[in-house]
């Protein structure tokens, strides 16, 4: 059975929509490219909502992910904010089931653990892990992009790779029950 795909991880926002995509061969996860759709400059939230629908559209045409992993909105104490992101995610995965790709969603807590072990990691901590477990020459000025690409590599770290829920002693045992995941 072929296990070899590609997963579009996306930052849903109206602002920026940042995302990420990576290749699975034999297990190893691969980069393949990270980005952002600028939005601020349109005014027309509309507009706005078409574009970030265009623009998922396309990247699933040239790349063609088999899965899409896609951050969760936050709960917020703005209502109206919540409800633009919330729409933001709804355009994008309605892209994505327009092609009939399966789409997850990723809370925001979750995607931090599942990178850095902490949920309650900045954007920053983040970005500089991905940089590391990727081999990335260089992080964007915007980490919108680092985020995108955060949810697909949580998605593959959640796709049956690590068991969700293993109690770890200390780092040695976390070592030696992920010896595939350690550089040495």
């Amino acid at each position: 059975m072929n296990s070899d795909k590609i997963i579009l991880g996306i930052d849903p926002g109206t602002t920026i929509m940042g995302f990420g995509l990576i290749k699975v061969v034999n297990k190893k996860m691969h980069f393949l490219q990270l980005n952002e759709l600028q939005l601020h400059k349109y005014d027309d939230h509309y507009l706005k909502l078409k574009l970030i629908f265009e623009r998922t559209i396309e990247l699933i045409d040239t790349f063609k992910p088999d899965e899409i992993a896609i951050e969760a909105p936050f709960f917020g104490k703005n209502v109206q904010s919540m409800l633009k992101l919330g729409r933001a995610q709804g355009v994008a995965m309605a892209a994505g089931l327009s092609r009939e790709i399966p789409i997850i969603e990723y809370a925001p807590k979750k995607i931090k653990m599942a990178i850095t072990g902490n949920g309650n990691a900045s954007k920053e901590q983040v970005a500089k892990m991905l940089q590391s477990l990727l081999q990335l020459k260089e992080l964007p000025k915007n980490l919108d992009s680092t985020d995108g690409l955060a949810a697909a590599v949580c998605h593959f770290y959640n796709s049956g790779k690590i068991e969700i829920g293993k109690n770890y002693t200390g780092w040695s045992a976390f070592v030696k029950q992920n010896e595939g995941r350690v550089k040495k």
